[in-house]
């Protein structure tokens, strides 16, 4: 496909529309990527980077290897991407310190919408089902219960995240976002890419060099999660759909209570910025809040991101009628 620079341009922001999806739990980028037609593209782009690429390097030049994975498309669709995260990390880590109910109300909505968009993908409903939704639900729950066996600032933590949240690239409908939320990663990544942007900006040599670590901490995690779960997930997903689905879904509904807006705080650790956040908590009634509980602005904003999700689920089940 020859492609002009306007066309490279419109690549572009979808890859800003999908940086968007990522940094929010509850969104996924391939849906948007889907929606906005260049999901298939995407995945047999990316299909091509294997180690094929390095012998047309060889025999006709960095150019042809260049083409030969379609590299002007992704460079187009991830610098949208880069963007996109870049300009939202420091938005949403404001959001985090200054507005924290408001906005886990928001992820609240999102993920409610997103368990009931992936379980009405299961096709028939049997006691082996129920029982995995059941079975994945509990186990999720006491794992949002559990301390995290390691600092999310730490590299072996880092690593293992990465690992992890790579299965939201494997799996339809579920964010990167969402899976760094649950392990406790989540601000820390966007702190991270916040520290990155500010490195830059700054000159500061020492905070660009800690993010750009962390940052490929994630990186080499998420590539060697991608070779090892692949395989497994994509033969679970063809050959058995349905019990996938209804482990995923069963996984996302025991969440819950991780982004559940009202907590308690039971124990504090002092981050690599100096500043004391939680390290465990538990969920309360708005009623039990020790504060102001904006229930009704929260209830709004619950709405809003269910809202969103449907809206999204119907242009992309519009785009496949297509």
């Amino acid at each position: 496909m020859r492609r002009t620079f306007k066309d490279y341009l419109l690549v572009t922001f979808k890859g800003i529309a999908m940086g968007a999806a990522d940094v929010v739990p509850g969104v996924s980028g391939g849906t948007i990527a889907f929606i906005s037609g260049i999901y298939e593209e995407l995945i047999e782009s990316i299909d091509r980077l294997d180690m094929s690429v390095f012998r047309i390097w060889k025999h006709h030049g960095i150019k042809a290897a260049w083409h030969a994975i379609n590299g002007p498309f992704l460079l187009a669709l991830f610098s949208g991407i880069a963007i996109s995260i870049l300009s939202l990390a420091k938005l949403i880590k404001w959001l985090l310190h200054n507005e924290p109910i408001l906005l886990w109300s928001f992820f609240f909505g999102l993920v409610l919408a997103s368990i009931w968009y992936i379980g009405k993908q299961i096709k028939s409903w049997s006691p082996m089902i129920i029982l995995a939704v059941v079975i994945a639900s509990i186990l999720s729950y006491f794992i949002t219960l559990a301390e995290p066996f390691a600092s999310p600032d730490s590299s072996l933590y880092l690593l293992f995240c990465g690992f992890i949240a790579i299965i939201a690239m494997i799996l339809p409908g579920v964010s990167g976002a969402f899976i760094l939320l649950i392990l406790g990663a989540y601000e820390t990544a966007i702190n991270t890419v916040n520290a990155l942007v500010e490195g830059v900006s700054t000159g500061n040599f020492d905070l660009l060099k800690d993010a750009v670590f962390k940052l490929c901490l994630l990186g080499i995690g998420a590539i060697v999660g991608l070779k090892v779960f692949s395989k497994i997930l994509n033969w679970m997903f063809k050959h058995k759909k349905n019990l996938t689905l209804a482990i995923l879904t069963g996984f996302m509904i025991g969440s819950l209570n991780k982004i559940w807006p009202w907590k308690e705080v039971l124990k504090t650790r002092i981050n690599s910025e100096g500043l004391e956040v939680s390290v465990l908590d538990k969920s309360v009634l708005p009623t039990s809040f020790n504060g102001d509980s904006q229930w009704a602005y929260a209830l709004i904003f619950m709405c809003i991101g269910f809202t969103l999700i449907l809206v999204l689920e119907h242009l992309g089940k519009k785009k496949a009628d297509l």
